[in-house]
């Protein structure tokens, strides 16, 4: 049988396993799972005869290497940061590897021994990255077939809680890793192009400059900018554009509210907060206002932030129960966006009824024969449940489709990659559609930037 190593079983994986575990039979696979928590992993398996659980600590050479030696193919579900060590495992043993996270650099610098090895290292062949990279390219190589020339090109991407299961004034669940969110936009201002202009937004700006959109069916949205939208600018082939833009999505309102917490200091991961693991949410609160001898912590903060009493963001700022003097942080040495995270779990955790959405929506406009035209696809996935989420369905699916092109041979470009060639793009987007993953594109009258970012 072929054997398939899947290090990690975290909460992108129920769908990769289901799919492989469906292929393993008629396609002759054998699927080892390595984890610590072997218990987690064995309700995803079951008793399926075509797979095992182990415990696999990845920074257990010597596990690590005898898992990777056996296996035909590795596929690295864990954080971004712990898969170098296993691709440079994946060389020496000289094994096919694929992952949903971004291209490190110092994965980059591995590529001229992969293809000298005549190795696959596929990245980003999740969600976003991964189908925000195939299905923009799909568009976009459709369109310089025909001859046209590509002036704009906007991609925003959002985990979020589905209609149904969206009850409460954030309009927002975690669906991914909940630090991710709480630390989104640090670490230097946004940047893209618009019109031709640099543009940058600051951190501290950043939740106040959004844009909105509609997505048929489901409503409006706004975004707010990612760090470095120029990012693949070279890679997509679009170094004459004009506007280059992509941002992430969040129910309108959201940004407005967040950015209390921005402005106090709420999400800086920098420093520790003293005595922090005896501290009440109120007490958290509170160390963020300056000191007043009569005024109630309520106060202070609606004063210091000019936030009306009937104004919905103190609403939303309530129903979080972050004024509870009896709720403990009980997190010792913690910086404010650890103890921020732990106070958003309490309520904006998955219950087990729950669904989720990804909503994702690509906005292209082209010139052809004189003319400009404008493209617009959304796609949006709703999730099942608190385990077979939209959000693992849209990064596992892409991720286990690749895998087993890569195992058949039917993806053979050698090297560190990610998915923007018609080769990975093409079967894997068409099999995709087959789990209702479809994007819908419609040809529009073209309104070029938006007037909100000039």
């Amino acid at each position: 049988m072929r054997n398939i190593l899947i290090i990690g079983s975290g909460k992108s994986t129920s769908y990769l396993l289901k799919y492989l575990l469906e292929k393993s039979i008629s396609e002759n696979l054998f699927l080892t799972v390595g984890d610590l928590n072997i218990e987690h992993t064995n309700n995803l398996i079951g008793n399926h005869k075509n797979a095992k659980a182990i415990i696999l600590d990845v920074f257990d050479v010597v596990s690590r290497t005898n898992a990777i030696k056996k296996a035909d193919i590795v596929v690295s579900m864990l954080p971004a940061r712990f898969h170098i060590e296993v691709a440079k495992d994946c060389i020496t043993h000289k094994k096919h590897m694929v992952t949903a996270s971004y291209v490190s650099p110092e994965m980059q610098a591995l590529n001229d021994d992969v293809i000298a090895n005549n190795l696959i290292l596929m990245n980003e062949i999740g969600v976003d990255p991964g189908i925000d990279h195939m299905s923009a390219m799909q568009v976009l190589d459709k369109i310089r077939d025909k001859g046209g020339n590509i002036i704009l090109f906007e991609s925003f991407t959002g985990g979020l809680v589905a209609p149904e299961s969206d009850n409460n004034l954030w309009n927002y669940k975690f669906t991914w890793n909940p630090r991710n969110v709480v630390v989104a936009g640090q670490g230097g201002a946004a940047k893209f192009l618009q019109e031709g202009a640099y543009k940058y937004i600051p951190y501290n700006r950043l939740f106040r400059r959004t844009e909105f959109l509609e997505i048929d069916n489901f409503g409006r949205f706004e975004v707010y900018a990612n760090r470095d939208s120029l990012k693949y600018q070279n890679v997509y082939g679009l170094e004459n554009i004009k506007t280059l833009y992509r941002g992430t999505m969040r129910r309108v309102g959201f940004s407005r509210a967040w950015n209390i917490f921005v402005t106090l200091g709420m999400t800086d991961d920098s420093y520790i907060i003293d005595d922090s693991e005896n501290m009440s949410y109120r007490d958290f609160i509170n160390a963020f206002l300056p000191y007043s001898p009569s005024d109630s912590v309520e106060l202070k903060l609606r004063h210091q932030l000019k936030i009306d009493q009937d104004d919905v963001v103190w609403d939303k700022l309530v129903e979080l129960d972050i004024f509870n003097p009896n709720k403990p942080v009980g997190l010792k040495k913690a910086s404010p966006a650890q103890i921020l995270q732990k106070i958003l779990m309490d309520s904006w955790t998955l219950s087990k009824t729950d669904k989720d959405m990804i909503v994702m929506y690509h906005k292209f406009g082209y010139e052809l024969n004189g003319k400009k035209h404008q493209i617009d696809a959304n796609l949006v996935v709703l999730g099942e449940d608190q385990t077979y989420t939209a959000m693992a369905k849209t990064v596992g699916l892409p991720v286990a489709i690749a895998t087993l092109a890569i195992l058949n041979g039917t993806i053979k470009t050698p090297g560190v990659q990610i998915p923007i060639s018609k080769e990975v793009y093409e079967p894997i987007l068409k099999e995709l559609k087959e789990f209702g993953i479809v994007f819908h594109e419609k040809e529009v009258p073209y309104l070029g930037y938006n007037p909100l970012n000039n």
